[in-house]
Parts: structure tokens; sequence; C-alpha cells
């Protein structure tokens, strides 16, 4: 099997720029896949895999084409603690116009083999369908923000990077704990960590030039802050678990006049449902107060229910636990796919784009969605016999809504 490196274009660049003949690095390999991804400086996200040293050198022509002898010069050179272990040397070439050309050996005492070298594009390449990580920059300068990071906020959040979207503000202040690893993008290996943070590095890894602003707060104790943030966006994603920061939210995009998504899964996640909150259309107010909205939330998390009083003091921890409602991500998947499509809607309004025809068809201000015939979905139709077209589990209804004449927050 032939090695592989992975080299950073940007950092190649910066070291050209430097006007150093040889710099030392990091890399990291992937054991047993013969894998190795370096750095010449310590990466945004920490890097997966095991450590080694790497050396960079800038040869001419002449050293480019013997960078094999190079390469074993530069090894024997190098301190006997550094050749305890494998270590990867890059010979340079810089082309008359600028193009950067590498070779790559792992030496690892006397056995040296050459890989093959492989790019991770510089940010003005980033966006090129054929060799980039992201297909379109159209989204490149557009800012969301996301207050939630669960198994709702924080799948979004990713799936808005792959799509191009530059910059983002991420709110929450919970960590990650076991309860969450079942729904959640990130793994045990991430418990404890502030899902700000462990979003961010999903972002990053997915797109490593976008901005990411992270405030690890209780948006209900931060008022300022969060109106300076909706502010300050394209587009919010509301995710929260808890009515106050909703409200708080919604009072905020109706001041402003700001566009926002307000999305979560229903008891157990038997369905779930999402409200596109737009200047001059209907508040989250005006929603609540609607009689198609039911206020059963997903139960999650016992200490988080105790605490915004959805589970009384008096009941004991054997009925707590019991009330816990947490569904199968399966099933949050489609409101979250959903989530995806409207938010892409809303950011690329009067920018061409594939996704434009969408535009005259997703015009609904309410979307509701059942996984099953349970609960409030309990006298929907079946699935596999709905001769009369009665509303139905797996598919999406949209419904227009009209502004609460009497709603205390957008009625003026």
């Amino acid at each position: 099997m032939e090695p592989i490196v992975y080299l950073y274009q940007n950092h190649l660049q910066e070291f050209w720029n430097s006007g150093q003949a040889q710099c030392f690095g990091a890399a990291f390999e992937w054991k047993g896949e013969q894998v190795y991804h370096v750095y010449l400086k310590y990466p945004q996200v920490a890097p997966t895999g095991y450590s080694m040293p790497c050396l960079f050198r800038v040869v001419d022509q002449a050293g480019y084409e013997r960078a094999d002898d190079e390469a074993a010069a530069v090894y024997r050179d190098l301190p006997s603690e550094a050749r305890r272990v494998p270590v990867v040397i890059v010979c340079i070439r810089v082309e008359a116009d600028n193009r950067v050309k590498s070779r790559a050996f792992i030496v690892d005492g006397e056995q040296q083999v050459e890989a093959a070298v492989k790019y991770v594009p510089r940010r003005s390449e980033l966006y090129t369908r054929s060799k980039g990580l992201l297909e379109v920059g159209a989204l490149e300068e557009k800012k969301v923000l996301i207050v939630g990071l669960g198994s709702g906020g924080a799948p979004i959040a990713v799936e808005l990077a792959k799509a191009g979207v530059g910059h983002f503000i991420l709110i929450d202040f919970d960590r990650i704990e076991l309860h969450n690893i079942s729904r959640h993008i990130c793994g045990v290996n991430e418990l404890g960590r502030l899902k700000v943070n462990a979003v961010k590095d999903a972002i990053l890894l997915k797109n490593p030039y976008a901005q990411v602003e992270t405030l690890a707060i209780d948006i209900n104790r931060h008022l300022d802050e969060l109106e300076r943030c909706i502010a300050e966006s394209d587009l919010t994603i509301v995710a929260t678990d808890e009515y106050a920061s909703r409200y708080n939210i919604n009072a905020r995009l109706v001041k402003l006049g700001k566009v926002g998504l307000f999305g979560r899964a229903v008891t157990r996640a038997e369905g779930g449902d999402i409200l596109r909150v737009r200047p001059g259309g209907p508040c989250y107010a005006c929603l609540t107060g609607n009689p198609i909205y039911h206020q059963n939330d997903e139960i999650t998390d016992v200490r988080r229910a105790r605490e915004l009083g959805i589970i009384p003091a008096y009941v004991s921890d054997e009925d707590a636990n019991a009330m816990v409602q947490v569904g199968l991500s399966t099933d949050i998947a489609p409101i979250n796919n959903m989530m995806v499509k409207l938010a892409l809607n809303e950011l690329s309004r009067g920018i061409e784009c594939g996704i434009s025809s969408l535009l005259e068809e997703l015009t609904y201000d309410y979307y509701i969605w059942a996984n099953r015939r349970d609960y409030q979905f309990a006298n929907w139709a079946p699935f596999n016999n709905n001769p009369k077209r009665h509303l139905t589990i797996l598919r999406w209804y949209g419904v227009k809504l009209k502004k609460d004449a009497e709603c205390m927050e957008c009625r003026q």
C-alpha cells in the first residue's frame, strides 16, 4: 500500500513566503493505514492520529529531481532522539509561476518510502467543484446564528458548513454528556466539552476557513448579547429546548425585522414542527396561541427539565427518569433536514444557485412532520391505506398562518 501525505496549501505558501530554507512541523498518522496529515503550524482543530516529527526543506530543480537523496541526507542530520520514530520529510520546489511542487518521504531507520502527495486547498480554491471541499461559494459571506447545539442545532450547523456558509455564531452553555451521545454528532471522546467548542471543531473540519464565534452563555441572562448576535446575522436558527429562550429570541427577531427558524421534536420524537418567522409575517407568539400547536416538547434531560420546571421538584428521581422521552436519532433527522432546506432557501434569496426553484414552493409559515401514529398523530391515516389522501406519516405538511391580531409581540 502506497503511503499518502496530505499537505495544506496555505501552510506551504506561508512557509515559502517566510524565506526559510528549512522548517520543522508535525505529522499525524492514521495507524495501519499509512495516511499522514502534515502541518507547519498547529491546526485549529486538534488533529487525529499518532504524532511524529516532520521536516520541510526548500530545494532547487536538481534537488527536487533527486529528492530521495535529499530526504536521506536530512534524516541522517537529525538528532538521534528524532530518529526513534518514523519521520516525514517534505521537499518543496516553487516554479516560476509560483506553483508549489512537493515530494514527501516516510523515513524509518534504513527504510525510506516515497509517498503520494495530496493537497488540502487554500481558501481561494475551496469552492471549486472538482477539487475543493465545498461545491459553491454563494453563501461564503452569509452569517448564521444557531442557538441550541443539541441533536437539532449541531447537525444543522455542520450541514450549513458543508453547503458553504462562511460565518457562524454558536450559542449554548451546556457540555456534552453521556445521555447526549446516542443522538449527537459528537462521540465519547468529546464528553465534558462545551458544545459550542465541539460543534465549532465539527464545522472547521468541513470548512477550515469558516469564521466561528462561540458563546457559552444562557441567553435568558444575556439579552443584550442575544440582540447583538441576531442583528449581525442573516438568519437565526432556534433549536433550544425551553420556552423562555424561544420567546426572547422571537421578541428580538420581531424588533429587528430579522428572519428566524424555530424547530423542535415533540414527545419521543413521534414528530416535529418548524416555524419560519419573517418580517411582516406571524411570529412564534402567534403560533403558540394557535390550536394547531401542541405544547408537548420532547423531554430528554432530567436535570434540565427540573431546572425549567417541566418536572416539578416533588417528583422522585425514579418517576422523573420515567418521564424522559428520548426519540431515535433517525426520527429527528427529517426535522433537521427540513430546517437545513429552509435555511438555505432564506440564505440564497437573490443569489443564483441550484436551489432557487425551492423559493417558489417552500412558501408556508409552519411545517408539520409525523414519524409515527402515536399520541397527537394517532388519528392520522395509515401510511399504507389512505385512499382519501388524509394526513399520514412520513411526509411534510405546510400551513399558511395568519398573524394573531391580539399577539402581544407583533401586533404593532
